[in-house]
């Protein structure tokens, strides 16, 4: 596991609940290489006295260097937490879900809002329709097949798509690819009603007309 240490002073905003942690305020990351390198990589983030901070997913590519999973020391980072994490955001928007129309899309993930920085996840037709990811960090890709799991076994909908934001993961130095995660990819075409109005939605990429 890495360990990066904050400057002196600079510490505060973590202090504050801030989850995102810039290289201007990191002074060092010790760990092996190959983790330093991989985006997603769990660290320790301790200030310079070597206080405990917070647990994150580290990625040297981002502009954005780390991303707090959690501010609890007691807290790992592994499948349970990923699975509670999904659990909660869901039974958050369970009211939304159930009142939404076989022809609304639903947001059930907001990234950090809801612990899992940089996954974005909505839900369209139920049980039988499709959910739509975007794994925006290196954190939430690296996590990407318990996140899937866990969606899958406490939604029921067995078909998971990956959309991607080309610019966004490229700038996390992520690989741009988008496709079906499990079951079967959404149909090109869809239509959508929001407030009663009726639009066409294509959720591979977001686009509307």
């Amino acid at each position: 596991m890495l360990i990066i240490t904050i400057k002196q002073g600079k510490e505060k905003s973590l202090l504050d609940g801030q989850p995102w942690i810039y290289a201007s305020a990191i002074e060092k990351v010790d760990g092996k290489p190959q983790e330093k390198m991989k985006p997603g990589s769990t660290a320790i983030v301790q200030s310079s006295s070597t206080k405990f901070l917070a647990r994150a997913a580290y990625n040297s590519k981002s502009q954005i260097r780390a991303r707090v999973w959690s501010f609890d020391q007691n807290e790992p980072v592994d499948h349970a937490m990923i699975k509670r994490r999904v659990g909660a955001a869901l039974a958050k928007r369970a009211p939304s879900r159930a009142q939404a129309g076989n022809r609304q899309l639903v947001a059930l993930i907001k990234a950090e809002e809801d612990g899992l920085p940089g996954l974005l996840v909505d839900s369209f037709g139920g049980a039988d329709g499709y959910l739509i990811c975007q794994f925006q960090a290196g954190g939430v890709d690296a996590w990407k097949v318990p996140i899937v799991q866990a969606l899958i076994a406490q939604t029921g909908c067995r078909n998971v798509y990956e959309r991607c934001d080309a610019l966004i993961r490229k700038g996390e130095g992520l690989p741009v690819i988008c496709g079906a995660l499990s079951g079967v990819a959404p149909p090109d075409e869809i239509e959508l009603t929001d407030n009663g109005v009726r639009y066409i939605m294509n959720l591979k990429t977001g686009h509307t007309r």
